[in-house]
């Protein structure tokens, strides 16, 4: 880029100008490749952490959803605390450095904790790790970007700046993008050190890259333009406040003044006070953006849990489900062009040009993401298993005898019903009177040479109670299991054994990849396994081929034989909690709506800000917008710790409610809005310029 700059004549040089060209500084590659790596590591830690609160922590959803916001929360908390170090004490490059060495350990120690083998405390690891990376990850954000933009000389180089900071978006999205399409494939299809699952390995890849994001960055240093520490703004701001408003009590009636902050300019001068006038003037307007955070992180929670019970079977391919948060930075990439050259010429044409009217748009759109999130809730919500309740027990019965049978029972709602061999009935609804009641049943058989049987059995209140008819020589018997028909926490199918056969015998499931389970007893607890075809023998020989087991299904396999001799067996695939049957791919509006909500919320809020802004106030801007997202997250974690619902569907209505509501206030504040003129700033600058220089040169007088 060439830049024409006027210089003095001081005789050496005939020319009013010379021609300079100031070379893009190769400096930025290692902040951008830097860049790269550790946005690697927080979305590809961050994709599967919601699962592996689940899966391998066995929190609730509810639980999962909280220490997720939280983890969040203090991620951007740090990032104020970040810029504070940075700007007073460490400066930019070393604040980076050390902090990335906290990042990095906390990675390793969450990894560390991920290795079940080794059985070390999972849970107190994990919150450690996650306080080091929230430490790291927060302290460098704000500075990474500012410590790029400072190695270009302004303003002769701005086109080159824009340049830098689309290679940097890009190196953020694009980090993000690889990082959540691969960890899930990582976590789920890798076996590793005798787990089914591999988080260590899931979690190590990306503890990796942010490892060698460090010595990329240190590489570097002998290129870089290391400006020298200048004082902290916030703490300055937050000073000026505060004389502000212990004056203001003081002078208030003796004293008038147009705006309270001008109490602190005797101390702090004109020039702060305004820059901090157009700072609060900008705060007003962030205050209804937490609510656009709220909804836009739940991508990796709610949503992701809301995708562990859909079905992800394409057929030639399977999605994990926290592998759809990728939708959103592959969007990115793709919607970012696309905006300037095509969204924002056609929202002009119906009036919407400024950025705050865009904003708005942008946080209607995330409203009806979720509208379209609540309505695939209720799509799925049949699906979901009915579990028992206190006052209520569960009664299902199982016959693994050859013979077929009416039963009879003392129950209100299951007085008669038929069951023949290898089949089950379920009464889901029983109620009970205290604790436990008990209750009669008759089984009178149907078949020749079959004997009957009576019994008493006991439901308990808040239980699935199940019952398994067995027994040898054509004689039944009743034994009774407490049974669980909810779907695994894992997504995957659950399988039960219910066999009526020789204890020696051995019962094998095979898929694709060989023998997944075997088993040589009549009963078994429950065991999730892979998706997908099985062929199931005994004692090597096939039984039944081909059956299919579904996401989020729970199976009862029930054998009896046909044969006193054992030589052939009768199965059947009963199932007993219907499996995930809406597609993922449902999930894609949502996250459409979403992302185009995104960029015209949170690219064109950083732009007007930073526009709004004095250069001097740029990087609190950016700490404060950072604020947002921490309060946004503190959002979630209070609603969904009241549990205002028992149904998913209404707390996703109930956020999109508040981002209509909340965007009509951010409307209005933004058709109120006025800032203050830019060149007050230099104005006051100049005066205070020359009365510091009046002050000098009295004082060179009088010496």
């Amino acid at each position: 880029m060439v830049i024409v700059q006027k210089v003095e004549n001081d005789g050496s040089n005939e020319a009013e100008g010379i021609i300079k060209k100031h070379k893009y500084p190769f400096s930025v590659f290692f902040i951008v490749s830097n860049e790269f790596c550790e946005r690697f590591n927080y979305y590809g830690m961050r994709t599967i952490l919601a699962i592996y609160l689940t899966q391998k922590l066995l929190y609730s959803d509810d639980v999962a959803t909280i220490l997720y916001h939280s983890f969040t929360t203090l991620v951007y908390f740090f990032c104020v605390f970040g810029a504070i170090i940075a700007d007073s004490w460490w400066g930019k490059f070393n604040t980076i450095v050390w902090l990335s060495v906290v990042y990095v350990a906390g990675s390793s120690v969450l990894t560390l904790g991920s290795v079940e083998p080794w059985n070390m405390p999972a849970k107190t690891l994990t919150f450690v790790g996650l306080a080091l990376i929230a430490i790291g990850s927060g302290g460098i954000k704000p500075c990474v970007a500012a410590f790029g933009g400072e190695q270009f000389k302004m303003p002769e180089q701005a086109k080159q700046l824009a340049l830098f900071f689309s290679l940097f978006y890009f190196a953020i999205n694009f980090g993000s993008f690889i990082s959540t399409l691969v960890t899930p494939i990582l976590r789920e299809d890798v076996k590793c050190m005798g787990m089914d699952s591999c988080f260590p390995f899931g979690f190590g890849l990306p503890a990796i890259l942010m490892a060698v994001s460090i010595v990329i960055f240190i590489s570097g240093k002998f290129m870089y333009k290391i400006l020298p520490i200048q004082g902290n703004m916030f703490v300055r701001i937050l000073k000026c406040i505060s004389e502000a408003l212990s004056t203001t009590k003081k002078e208030k009636i003796s004293n008038p003044k147009s705006h309270w902050l001008e109490y602190a300019e005797p101390k702090f001068g004109k020039k702060l006070v305004i820059e901090t006038k157009i700072l609060l003037n900008v705060l007003v307007l962030y205050l209804p953006l937490p609510i656009f955070w709220a909804l836009f992180d739940q991508q990796g929670s709610r949503w992701t849990f809301q995708a562990t019970r859909m079905d992800g079977d394409l057929g030639w391919f399977t999605i994990k489900p926290d592998q759809m948060q990728v939708v959103n930075p592959f969007l990115i990439l793709t919607f970012i062009p696309l905006y300037e050259v095509l969204f924002y010429p056609l929202l002009s044409l119906v009036g919407i040009r400024r950025p705050l009217q865009k904003m708005a748009l942008g946080g209607v759109f995330a409203g009806i993401a979720f509208l379209c999130s609540m309505l695939v809730e209720i799509t799925i919500e049949p699906t979901y298993p009915v579990l028992p309740k206190v006052g209520y027990s569960q009664f299902r019965i199982f016959n693994a005898m050859k013979c077929e049978y009416k039963v009879t029972t003392s129950i209100e709602s299951s007085r008669n019903f038929s069951l023949g061999p290898n089949e089950f009935y379920h009464n889901l609804w029983v109620p009970i009177n205290g604790t436990f009641q008990e209750f009669n049943f008759d089984l009178i058989s149907q078949t020749l040479n079959c004997d009957s049987y009576q019994t008493t059995v006991e439901l308990k209140s808040g239980t699935a109670n199940s019952f398994l008819i067995t027994g040898k020589k054509n004689m039944p018997a009743i034994y009774g299991f407490k049974d669980n028909p909810d779907k695994s926490r894992q997504g995957k199918p659950v399988i039960r054994v219910l066999a009526n056969i020789n204890l020696s015998s051995l019962i094998e499931f095979h898929n694709k990849d060989g023998i997944q389970y075997s088993h040589n007893s009549s009963f078994s607890d429950r065991l999730d396994v892979p998706d997908g075809l099985y062929d199931i023998s005994i004692d090597s020989k096939m039984i039944k081929s081909g059956i299919k087991l579904k996401h989020g299904g729970v199976y009862a396999v029930i054998i009896h034989e046909k044969t006193l001799d054992s030589t052939d067996y009768a199965l059947n695939i009963l199932t007993v909690t219907e499996p995930n049957s809406v597609n993922m791919l449902w999930l894609i509006p949502q996250f459409f709506v979403m992302t185009l909500g995104e960029v015209m919320f949170s690219v064109t809020g950083l732009q007007f800000s930073y526009t709004q802004a004095p250069d001097s106030m740029k990087s609190v801007i950016q700490g404060c917008w950072q604020l947002t997202v921490a309060v946004g997250n503190i959002i979630v974690t209070i609603v969904v710790g009241a549990k205002f619902f028992d149904s998913q569907t209404y707390e996703f209505l109930l956020f999109a409610c508040l981002m209509f509501v909340d965007m009509i206030i951010f409307a209005w504040l933004g058709y109120r809005y006025k800032g203050i003129p830019l060149d007050e700033i230099k104005k006051a600058e100049e005066e205070e310029k020359a009365l510091k220089d009046g002050k000098n040169t009295n004082s060179l007088e009088f010496n």
